[in-house]
């Protein structure tokens, strides 16, 4: 399978890039923490190619160029609206995995009249919702990155990348029920995300609904069969 050409736009801080492919409802490809857009190919390729899909590699991810001394996950959330506007778009879907799927349900908080139908696969609002084996694993990893960064090795990127899930993404309880925009929550069998915070959640939104993906862990499940096939139909069927 071919590889999709890098595009960029300019934002007023940040050379974000993207891939896009395909025609028709536009479909924001939304990818997790310390990835690329280049997870989606296929997605884009193949499974999803009905829509105009733009993959885009998140701040201090991938391609994008930019100078920043923290990331945050609201920041990622108004790179994307400014993308949006930038490229004259008035309505998306978007499906975001991981640390994607938190950024998109700051997007149905913050833009719904964009933003109309989101699948957010194993999001989690709240730190605690990550499992204690999967937290520690991932402190462990930043202490590491900060000693190694200490000795000279130049791992700043690699360090706020792993701050991002050691810090809650920066919604309340009262926002999550604000929200009005469809979403599709999914997770794995598996899951990093403890399945009772993702119940949680799908309780907090209005218009949430969730599927358990069996047979799968949080790196397998965006190429699950079931997953794509329950995502797929959800944005295809009608309004």
């Amino acid at each position: 399978m071919s590889k999709l050409p890098t595009e960029y736009i300019d934002l007023p801080d940040i050379r974000l890039a993207y891939s896009q492919y395909g025609s028709g409802q536009v479909l924001v490809l939304l990818h997790g923490n310390s990835e690329s857009k280049s997870i989606f190919r296929e997605y884009q390729m193949t499974h999803f190619s009905m829509f105009h899909t733009i993959a885009v590699d998140s701040r201090g991810h991938g391609e994008s160029k930019s100078n920043d001394d923290e990331y945050t996950i609201t920041q990622y959330s108004e790179d994307i609206i400014n993308l949006c506007k930038a490229k004259g778009i008035t309505e998306a879907h978007v499906i975001g995995y991981s640390d994607g799927g938190n950024i998109s349900l700051l997007l149905a908080k913050k833009a719904p009249e964009l933003f109309t139908r989101i699948i957010a696969i194993s999001p989690n609002y709240l730190v605690n919702g990550t499992t204690d084996d999967a937290l520690r694993f991932i402190n462990l990893v930043f202490r590491i990155l900060i000693f190694l960064n200490r000795i000279g090795f130049k791992l700043k990127k690699s360090i706020m990348r792993f701050n991002l899930m050691l810090n809650d993404i920066g919604i309340t309880e009262d926002e999550l029920k604000s929200i009005r925009t469809g979403i599709k929550i999914i997770y794995a069998e598996h899951d990093m995300i403890k399945e009772s915070h993702l119940k949680q959640l799908a309780e907090l939104i209005p218009n949430a609904s969730l599927d358990k993906i069996e047979g799968c862990n949080h790196m397998t499940i965006l190429n699950k069969k079931e997953a794509i096939e329950i995502m797929k139909n959800y944005l295809l069927e009608q309004k």
